[in-house]
């Protein structure tokens, strides 16, 4: 078939011709903006799961919903090497950019508060790689979220980036990925600063997305945080949903799978929607003719695994040194496969190396901060990539 109209498209964050099985959630955010732009009380939205199953997809179309309705947006991506302070100011710059305030001064107001908010950590004497530049001529304000408390500064900054939003009726929002990876300051300030705001009642939400693990995060930091957020665990596509992803770009270039096709795709993919995409640009590349069959999906099978292990699974397993290549082998091999998500226990890991479990803590520790494995609960650890154990028991 013609590679040049395959309509499937695997990579990173990358949004997929049919976002299917997300209707809820889309559907879901619309009242979220409705009822924060009328002063409504709701709460911030943080999406946790696995990787590959569309987190940033499905937090970039939430942005698009927002953008949409007139809000200003803004997005970053969490590293554990970085403050919060300089991607968050960048976001909010672009936020505000976005909102279109029709008065000049208030807008120079805010955008040099987050100047201020941006330039706290950097002193007097600090080189100019580490001097934010983002393009506001506007000076800083001097004495507001610059305190050097970032709990107390993000509240200022927040509260007053909201204020601009709420004399247009409209709101602000912040979208923040890999959220599991800001650091415990960062992580404890911006729950801090959402509880305020919620109290406030400012139009400003916060809708982060991160692995599985990212509640137990947020819980650690501040308790309420289970009350501060609403949770949503974004899985692997059903059936139904999985077809659709499939069927309907594959209508728009007039082809069509076969039912024994997809159900075969379904079977390869385990629904997860990276995979679908993988697959789905595999199989049209390499069959003869539509409609496309099963025997199309065992032929091109191969070509997607190929491709799945050096760009999906191998990069990542590439990460790791010797000693935590050995951790995942060996929990890929303790994995009874009783467990949905594949989780083992840390005890298992280690009776399978043959050594105790305290020696093994540095390994482990390392690929936690990797973002390799999570813990979803004591004791147990579980990949952060659907079928990587499947993956190792394979390279032998």
């Amino acid at each position: 078939m013609d590679p040049i109209r395959n309509p499937y498209a695997p990579g990173a964050g990358q949004r997929p011709p049919e976002l299917a099985g997300r209707d809820e959630q889309l559907a879901a955010f619309d009242v979220v903006l409705e009822r924060v732009s009328r002063g409504r009380p709701e709460r911030s939205l943080v999406l946790t799961g696995l990787r590959g199953v569309g987190k940033t997809v499905l937090l970039n179309a939430l942005r698009s919903a927002a953008v949409r309705k007139g809000w200003g947006t803004g997005k970053l991506e969490a590293r554990p090497d970085q403050s919060l302070r300089r991607p968050l100011s960048s976001a909010l710059h672009q936020a505000v950019r976005e909102l279109g305030h029709p008065n000049a001064d208030e807008v120079d107001h805010v955008l040099g508060v987050i100047r201020s908010f941006a330039e706290r950590d950097a002193g007097a004497d600090a080189k100019l790689k580490d001097k934010w530049s983002p393009g506001i001529a506007t000076a800083a304000v001097r004495g507001r979220a610059d305190s050097g408390d970032i709990e107390i500064d993000l509240v200022e900054l927040l509260s007053d980036v909201g204020g601009l939003a709420a004399d247009k009726g409209l709101g602000i929002g912040v979208f923040i990925d890999e959220m599991q990876d800001l650091g415990p300051d960062d992580i404890s300030a911006l729950c801090a600063a959402c509880h305020e705001l919620s109290q406030s009642g400012l139009p400003v939400i916060v809708v982060g997305a991160g692995l599985p693990h990212l509640p137990a995060v947020l819980s650690a930091s501040k308790s309420y945080s289970e009350r501060l957020f609403s949770y949503q665990r974004i899985d692997r596509l059903s059936r139904e949903s999985a077809d659709r992803a499939l069927a309907a770009p594959a209508a728009e270039e007039d082809a069509e799978f076969e039912e024994a096709a997809l159900a075969a795709m379904y079977d390869a993919t385990g629904g997860y929607p990276y995979f679908i995409q993988a697959y789905g640009k595999a199989v049209w590349d390499l069959a003869p003719r539509a409609p496309i069959t099963a025997d199309d999906v065992a032929v091109a099978a191969p070509e997607a695994e190929r491709e799945l292990a050096v760009g999906f699974f191998g990069s990542r397993y590439d990460r790791a040194t010797p000693g935590e290549r050995d951790y995942l082998r060996a929990m890929a091999d303790a994995d009874s496969g009783l467990d949905p998500v594949g989780a083992v226990a840390t005890s298992d890991v280690a009776l399978v190396l043959g050594k105790k479990p305290q020696s093994l803590s540095p390994a482990r520790d390392s690929l936690l901060k990797k973002g390799l494995i999570y813990s979803g609960e004591r004791g147990r650890i579980a990949f952060t990539v659907p079928h990587f154990g499947r993956y190792l028991r394979t390279q032998g």
